[in-house]
């Protein structure tokens, strides 16, 4: 009932926030308690997540107000109309070549107000630890022609990570479990002071992975004990 409301909104003020309230909706549903933490984040914002769970879109997005970048390759028709909503960036992450033109519509995305949130591990970890941070789409903060800030954002589940974790099991197994979960989920979400960003994307990458491994209690080694950087 929703959907042409938000359409109409969308088309007549060029945003909607309706896709924020969707989400934050869906997370009380499922659970989630959300509290955050931290200066507003204001416009023109990179955010540099750690992910540990597809809650992490829903919970986020419904208490920040942030867009996506996500892999092209969604998979089902209804999944990818949702995220076109909240407008989700799309990258071709295994295009390695095309990674600056990745980088540039990042870039473009963040000229445009609203926050991006990246998710530099690629894919859902166990909730133990963080894997390894990629860099490359951290260049999107050079090529934007605004002042555009970097600022790491903690996804904190406290004693639930490793039960939120999605690592090594299927993905309907996965959604079954955590929708049959009983009781509350608090989550906490921790956004960061903005990182220096005097250095290049490697050595910011490298300090947003540090600053949200502190927040969490996790080590920070180079190397995770799963996974390889790339």
């Amino acid at each position: 009932m929703l959907a042409p409301i938000h359409i109409i909104t969308k088309r007549m003020l060029r945003r909607s926030p309706w896709p924020q309230r969707f989400l934050a909706a869906a997370g009380w549903i499922i659970g989630a308690r959300v509290r955050v933490e931290g200066a507003p984040i204001e416009p023109h914002t990179l955010l540099i997540a750690n992910h540990t769970s597809w809650l992490d879109i829903i919970v986020l997005g419904g208490a920040t107000q942030c867009a996506f970048v996500s892999k092209a390759e969604l998979g089902r028709p209804l999944i990818h109309w949702l995220a076109d909503q909240n407008s989700t960036v799309y990258v071709k992450r295994s295009h390695v070549r095309g990674a600056k033109d990745q980088a540039l519509a990042i870039a473009k995305a963040l000229e445009a107000g609203q926050p991006i949130a990246l998710f530099p591990e690629g894919t859902t970890g166990p909730g133990t630890h963080l894997l390894p941070f990629r860099s490359t789409l951290l260049e999107a903060a050079n090529f934007a022609a605004r002042d555009v800030a970097i600022r790491p954002v903690v996804i904190d589940y406290g004693p639930a990570a490793a039960e939120v974790g999605w690592y090594e099991e299927p993905g309907k197994d996965n959604v079954l479990r955590l929708l049959g979960r009983r009781g509350a989920l608090p989550v906490t979400i921790r956004v960061l002071a903005p990182l220096d960003r005097g250095g290049g994307r490697k050595q910011l990458t490298k300090a947003a992975r540090d600053a949200i491994a502190a927040t969490l209690g996790f080590k920070s080694p180079p190397h995770s004990p799963i996974g390889e950087p790339r």
